[in-house]
């Protein structure tokens, strides 16, 4: 089985980020196609992006984190109202674990496992 997913670390608090919406899509010849959503949990994570059964076709994704809703429920003026996290699919049974790390005026992100 196949899974994309994702925590974010709020690294200005040192907590998880709770709440944040997340969507996965998948580019196309064309556009980009919402394939998953949903929000992160208590623990900053969002492990149900996809159905359990998904087979990933391989190529582009793109993870787009509303950090704008994220921070105003803290009331906090943070500079990237989204971030995007755009990767390549190259196996289709693999596990894709994309973190964030994040704060009101920055951001970072690697291939976690």
């Amino acid at each position: 089985m196949s899974a994309i997913t994702t925590h974010i670390l709020d690294v200005s608090t040192g907590f998880p980020a709770r709440g944040v919406p997340v969507t996965l899509e998948r580019r196309t010849t064309k556009n980009w196609e919402i394939v998953g959503e949903g929000a992160t949990d208590q623990d900053g994570r969002l492990r149900d992006l996809l159905a359990p059964e998904a087979i990933l076709p391989t190529g582009n994704y793109r993870l787009i984190f509303d950090t704008e809703t994220y921070f105003a429920k803290q009331q906090i003026e943070g500079f990237y109202p989204l971030v995007t996290i755009e990767f390549t699919v190259r196996g289709a049974a693999q596990h894709y674990h994309v973190p964030l790390l994040l704060s009101p005026f920055g951001y970072s992100t690697y291939r976690g496992s």
